[in-house]
Protein backbone atom coordinates (compact mmCIF):
# COMPACT_ATOMS: atom_id res chain seq x y z
CA UNK A 1 0.00 0.00 0.00
CA UNK A 2 1.36 3.43 -0.93
CA UNK A 3 1.81 6.08 1.72
CA UNK A 4 -1.12 8.45 2.14
CA UNK A 5 -0.08 11.72 0.56
CA UNK A 6 -0.72 15.05 2.22
CA UNK A 7 -2.12 17.36 -0.41
CA UNK A 8 -1.83 20.40 1.88
CA UNK A 9 1.90 20.01 2.25
CA UNK A 10 3.12 22.60 -0.33
CA UNK A 11 1.84 25.45 1.90
CA UNK A 12 2.54 23.79 5.25
CA UNK A 13 5.43 23.93 7.68
CA UNK A 14 5.76 21.37 10.45
CA UNK A 15 7.68 21.65 13.69
CA UNK A 16 8.76 19.21 16.38
CA UNK A 17 9.35 21.04 19.66
CA UNK A 18 11.04 19.35 22.59
CA UNK A 19 12.75 20.49 25.74
CA UNK A 20 16.21 20.54 24.12
CA UNK A 21 15.61 21.40 20.46
CA UNK A 22 12.97 22.56 18.07
CA UNK A 23 13.06 21.33 14.49
CA UNK A 24 11.17 22.65 11.53
CA UNK A 25 10.71 21.37 7.99
CA UNK A 26 8.39 21.54 5.02
CA UNK A 27 6.65 18.27 4.26
CA UNK A 28 6.18 17.58 0.55
CA UNK A 29 3.05 15.80 -0.76
CA UNK A 30 5.00 12.51 -0.95
CA UNK A 31 6.10 12.96 2.70
CA UNK A 32 9.68 14.02 2.09
CA UNK A 33 11.05 16.55 4.59
CA UNK A 34 12.85 19.49 3.01
CA UNK A 35 14.27 22.82 4.22
CA UNK A 36 15.10 21.36 7.62
CA UNK A 37 16.29 23.63 10.41
CA UNK A 38 17.02 23.08 14.10
CA UNK A 39 17.86 25.34 17.03
CA UNK A 40 18.00 25.00 20.81
CA UNK A 41 14.68 25.51 22.57
CA UNK A 42 14.58 28.66 24.76
CA UNK A 43 12.53 26.86 27.39
CA UNK A 44 12.50 29.45 30.20
CA UNK A 45 11.61 32.71 28.44
CA UNK A 46 8.39 33.03 26.46
CA UNK A 47 9.51 36.09 24.49
CA UNK A 48 12.75 34.37 23.45
CA UNK A 49 10.81 31.22 22.59
CA UNK A 50 8.31 33.03 20.35
CA UNK A 51 10.98 35.18 18.69
CA UNK A 52 13.29 32.21 18.00
CA UNK A 53 10.46 30.16 16.56
CA UNK A 54 9.25 33.06 14.43
CA UNK A 55 12.73 33.56 12.98
CA UNK A 56 12.82 29.91 11.93
CA UNK A 57 9.47 30.24 10.20
CA UNK A 58 10.41 33.46 8.42
CA UNK A 59 13.44 31.72 6.88
CA UNK A 60 11.06 29.57 4.86
CA UNK A 61 10.05 30.39 1.28
CA UNK A 62 7.03 32.60 0.75
CA UNK A 63 3.62 31.00 0.39
CA UNK A 64 3.47 29.21 3.74
CA UNK A 65 -0.11 29.38 4.98
CA UNK A 66 -0.05 27.21 8.10
CA UNK A 67 2.24 25.60 10.62
CA UNK A 68 1.55 22.41 12.57
CA UNK A 69 3.45 21.61 15.78
CA UNK A 70 4.32 18.32 17.43
CA UNK A 71 4.87 19.32 21.05
CA UNK A 72 6.54 17.54 23.96
CA UNK A 73 3.56 18.46 26.10
CA UNK A 74 -0.20 18.78 26.01
CA UNK A 75 -2.63 21.31 24.61
CA UNK A 76 -6.10 21.57 26.12
CA UNK A 77 -8.46 21.45 23.11
CA UNK A 78 -10.97 23.70 24.91
CA UNK A 79 -8.69 26.47 26.16
CA UNK A 80 -5.64 25.98 23.86
CA UNK A 81 -3.44 26.25 26.97
CA UNK A 82 -0.31 24.11 26.94
CA UNK A 83 1.30 22.05 29.66
CA UNK A 84 4.93 21.17 28.97
CA UNK A 85 7.13 20.15 31.90
CA UNK A 86 10.37 20.50 29.92
CA UNK A 87 9.37 23.84 28.33
CA UNK A 88 8.13 25.77 31.36
CA UNK A 89 7.77 29.11 29.58
CA UNK A 90 4.79 27.86 27.55
CA UNK A 91 2.95 26.06 30.37
CA UNK A 92 -0.38 27.76 30.98
CA UNK A 93 -0.03 29.68 27.69
CA UNK A 94 -2.48 29.44 24.79
CA UNK A 95 0.43 28.98 22.41
CA UNK A 96 -1.42 28.34 19.14
CA UNK A 97 -3.35 31.67 19.20
CA UNK A 98 -0.21 33.49 20.32
CA UNK A 99 1.91 32.12 17.47
CA UNK A 100 -0.94 32.57 14.98
CA UNK A 101 -1.16 36.26 15.82
CA UNK A 102 2.61 36.68 15.70
CA UNK A 103 3.05 34.83 12.38
CA UNK A 104 -0.19 35.73 10.63
CA UNK A 105 -1.02 32.13 9.78
CA UNK A 106 -2.98 29.15 11.06
CA UNK A 107 -1.21 27.23 13.86
CA UNK A 108 -2.21 23.78 15.09
CA UNK A 109 -0.63 21.86 17.97
CA UNK A 110 -0.74 18.26 19.14
CA UNK A 111 1.17 16.13 21.60
CA UNK A 112 4.31 14.52 20.18
CA UNK A 113 3.19 10.96 21.04
CA UNK A 114 -0.12 11.67 19.29
CA UNK A 115 1.73 12.93 16.22
CA UNK A 116 3.92 9.83 16.30
CA UNK A 117 0.83 7.59 16.39
CA UNK A 118 -0.86 9.53 13.60
CA UNK A 119 2.21 9.30 11.38
CA UNK A 120 2.66 5.57 11.93
CA UNK A 121 -1.05 4.94 11.37
CA UNK A 122 -1.26 6.83 8.10
CA UNK A 123 2.22 6.44 6.63
CA UNK A 124 4.16 3.90 8.71
CA UNK A 125 3.84 0.55 10.41
CA UNK A 126 0.11 0.92 11.03
CA UNK A 127 -0.97 1.50 7.43
CA UNK A 128 -3.97 -0.61 6.51
CA UNK A 129 -5.19 -0.93 10.12
CA UNK A 130 -8.41 0.76 11.26
CA UNK A 131 -7.36 1.05 14.91
CA UNK A 132 -3.76 1.90 15.76
CA UNK A 133 -2.37 2.51 19.23
CA UNK A 134 1.14 3.98 18.97
CA UNK A 135 3.41 3.65 21.99
CA UNK A 136 6.59 5.39 23.06
CA UNK A 137 9.14 3.44 25.09
CA UNK A 138 11.64 6.17 25.84
CA UNK A 139 12.69 7.97 29.00
CA UNK A 140 9.10 7.31 30.07
CA UNK A 141 6.14 5.74 28.30
CA UNK A 142 3.46 7.47 26.23
CA UNK A 143 1.01 6.76 23.48
CA UNK A 144 -1.62 7.93 21.04
CA UNK A 145 -4.76 6.44 19.55
CA UNK A 146 -5.80 6.69 15.89
CA UNK A 147 -9.09 5.29 14.63
CA UNK A 148 -9.89 5.18 10.91
CA UNK A 149 -7.05 7.59 10.24
CA UNK A 150 -8.30 10.16 12.78
CA UNK A 151 -6.42 11.14 15.91
CA UNK A 152 -8.53 10.72 19.04
CA UNK A 153 -8.02 13.61 21.47
CA UNK A 154 -9.63 13.53 24.91
CA UNK A 155 -10.40 16.16 27.50
CA UNK A 156 -7.44 18.42 28.30
CA UNK A 157 -5.65 16.76 25.39
CA UNK A 158 -5.24 13.49 27.30
CA UNK A 159 -5.53 10.25 25.33
CA UNK A 160 -3.38 7.15 25.14
CA UNK A 161 -1.66 7.78 28.48
CA UNK A 162 -1.26 4.10 29.30
CA UNK A 163 1.67 4.89 31.60
CA UNK A 164 -0.43 6.68 34.21
CA UNK A 165 -2.91 5.56 36.83
CA UNK A 166 -2.28 3.53 40.03
CA UNK A 167 -1.51 0.16 38.44
CA UNK A 168 0.87 -1.06 41.15
CA UNK A 169 0.11 -1.41 44.84
CA UNK A 170 2.03 -0.61 48.01
CA UNK A 171 3.54 -3.77 49.47
CA UNK A 172 3.74 -5.64 46.16
CA UNK A 173 6.55 -8.17 46.42
CA UNK A 174 7.28 -8.21 42.69
CA UNK A 175 7.36 -4.48 41.85
CA UNK A 176 8.35 -1.28 43.66
CA UNK A 177 5.72 1.30 44.58
CA UNK A 178 7.24 4.56 43.39
CA UNK A 179 6.09 8.16 43.17
CA UNK A 180 5.32 9.32 39.63
CA UNK A 181 5.85 12.71 38.05
CA UNK A 182 2.10 12.99 37.43
CA UNK A 183 1.51 13.24 41.20
CA UNK A 184 0.31 9.70 41.78
CA UNK A 185 2.21 6.62 42.90
CA UNK A 186 2.42 3.15 41.41
CA UNK A 187 2.07 4.25 37.77
CA UNK A 188 3.46 2.07 35.00
CA UNK A 189 5.55 5.06 33.93
CA UNK A 190 7.64 4.67 37.10
CA UNK A 191 8.96 1.38 35.70
CA UNK A 192 8.09 1.29 32.00
CA UNK A 193 10.57 3.77 30.54
CA UNK A 194 14.35 3.65 30.45
CA UNK A 195 14.80 5.47 33.78
CA UNK A 196 12.08 3.33 35.34
CA UNK A 197 13.74 0.14 34.12
CA UNK A 198 16.95 1.23 35.83
CA UNK A 199 15.08 1.87 39.10
CA UNK A 200 13.32 -1.48 38.80
CA UNK A 201 16.59 -3.31 38.24
CA UNK A 202 18.16 -1.67 41.30
CA UNK A 203 15.10 -2.51 43.41
CA UNK A 204 15.04 -6.10 42.25
CA UNK A 205 18.77 -6.91 41.98
CA UNK A 206 20.56 -4.11 43.89
CA UNK A 207 22.70 -3.30 40.88
CA UNK A 208 23.23 0.15 39.39
CA UNK A 209 23.00 -0.43 35.63
CA UNK A 210 21.96 1.76 32.72
CA UNK A 211 19.01 0.66 30.62
CA UNK A 212 21.43 -0.12 27.80
CA UNK A 213 23.53 -2.31 30.11
CA UNK A 214 20.42 -4.09 31.37
CA UNK A 215 19.35 -4.86 27.80
CA UNK A 216 22.84 -6.06 26.88
CA UNK A 217 22.98 -8.24 29.97
CA UNK A 218 19.56 -9.68 29.23
CA UNK A 219 20.53 -10.56 25.66
CA UNK A 220 23.80 -12.15 26.81
CA UNK A 221 22.08 -14.27 29.47
CA UNK A 222 23.11 -12.51 32.70
CA UNK A 223 20.81 -13.92 35.43
CA UNK A 224 20.12 -10.60 37.18
CA UNK A 225 19.21 -8.82 33.95
CA UNK A 226 17.07 -11.74 32.84
CA UNK A 227 15.20 -11.62 36.14
CA UNK A 228 14.55 -7.90 35.73
CA UNK A 229 13.46 -8.20 32.12
CA UNK A 230 11.13 -11.10 32.86
CA UNK A 231 9.22 -8.92 35.34
CA UNK A 232 9.43 -5.87 33.08
CA UNK A 233 8.00 -7.64 30.02
CA UNK A 234 5.31 -9.29 32.13
CA UNK A 235 4.11 -5.97 33.53
CA UNK A 236 4.20 -4.03 30.24
CA UNK A 237 2.42 -6.80 28.35
CA UNK A 238 -0.34 -6.82 31.02
CA UNK A 239 -0.98 -3.12 30.44
CA UNK A 240 -0.75 -3.36 26.66
CA UNK A 241 -3.14 -6.31 26.51
CA UNK A 242 -5.72 -4.24 28.38
CA UNK A 243 -5.22 -1.29 26.03
CA UNK A 244 -5.67 -3.55 23.02
CA UNK A 245 -8.81 -5.09 24.49
CA UNK A 246 -10.26 -1.62 25.18
CA UNK A 247 -9.31 0.10 21.92
CA UNK A 248 -9.52 -2.82 19.51
CA UNK A 249 -6.12 -1.83 18.11
CA UNK A 250 -4.83 -4.39 15.61
CA UNK A 251 -1.42 -2.71 15.34
CA UNK A 252 0.74 -1.14 18.05
CA UNK A 253 3.80 0.58 16.54
CA UNK A 254 6.52 1.14 19.13
CA UNK A 255 8.94 4.07 19.08
CA UNK A 256 11.44 5.57 21.49
CA UNK A 257 14.91 4.46 22.50
CA UNK A 258 13.97 1.10 24.01
CA UNK A 259 12.05 0.15 20.86
CA UNK A 260 15.32 -0.13 18.96
CA UNK A 261 15.97 -3.46 20.73
CA UNK A 262 14.36 -5.97 18.37
CA UNK A 263 14.31 -8.76 20.95
CA UNK A 264 12.35 -6.58 23.37
CA UNK A 265 9.65 -5.77 20.83
CA UNK A 266 9.38 -9.41 19.81
CA UNK A 267 9.17 -10.55 23.45
CA UNK A 268 6.51 -7.96 24.23
CA UNK A 269 4.51 -9.01 21.19
CA UNK A 270 4.60 -12.69 22.12
CA UNK A 271 3.49 -11.92 25.67
CA UNK A 272 0.73 -9.54 24.58
CA UNK A 273 -0.76 -11.94 22.04
CA UNK A 274 -1.07 -14.58 24.77
CA UNK A 275 -2.99 -12.14 26.99
CA UNK A 276 -5.32 -10.13 24.74
CA UNK A 277 -8.77 -11.46 23.87
CA UNK A 278 -8.42 -11.27 20.10
CA UNK A 279 -6.15 -14.12 19.07
CA UNK A 280 -3.93 -13.64 16.04
CA UNK A 281 -0.87 -15.31 14.56
CA UNK A 282 0.48 -12.03 13.17
CA UNK A 283 2.42 -9.52 15.27
CA UNK A 284 0.56 -6.71 17.03
CA UNK A 285 3.47 -4.95 18.74
CA UNK A 286 5.80 -3.87 15.92
CA UNK A 287 8.69 -1.49 15.47
CA UNK A 288 7.78 1.93 14.16
CA UNK A 289 9.00 2.74 10.65
CA UNK A 290 9.35 6.51 10.49
CA UNK A 291 12.07 7.07 13.11
CA UNK A 292 12.78 10.58 14.35
CA UNK A 293 10.68 12.12 11.56
CA UNK A 294 7.42 10.68 12.84
CA UNK A 295 6.59 13.83 14.82
CA UNK A 296 7.04 16.10 11.82
CA UNK A 297 5.15 13.78 9.48
CA UNK A 298 2.33 13.29 11.99
CA UNK A 299 2.01 17.05 12.48
CA UNK A 300 1.39 17.43 8.75
CA UNK A 301 -1.87 15.47 9.15
CA UNK A 302 -3.33 17.64 11.92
Amino acid sequence: MAKLMNTRAPTLLCADIGGSHMRIARVTPDLNLVERRQIATPGHDLTLFVDAFSQMVHQSPVGIEAIHLSLAGLQDPETAECNAANIPCISGIALAPLLSQKLGMTVRIANDADCFALAEARAGAGMGHDNVFGIILGTGVGGGLVQNGRLIVGRQGLTGEWGHGPLLRRGDRDYPYLACGCGQSGCLDTIGGARGLEKFHFWRCEEVRSSREIMTGWLSGEPSCQRTMEGYIDLLSDALAIMINVTGASCVPAGGGLSTVDDLIEALDRAVRKKCLCKTATPIIVKAKLGNDAGLIGASYL
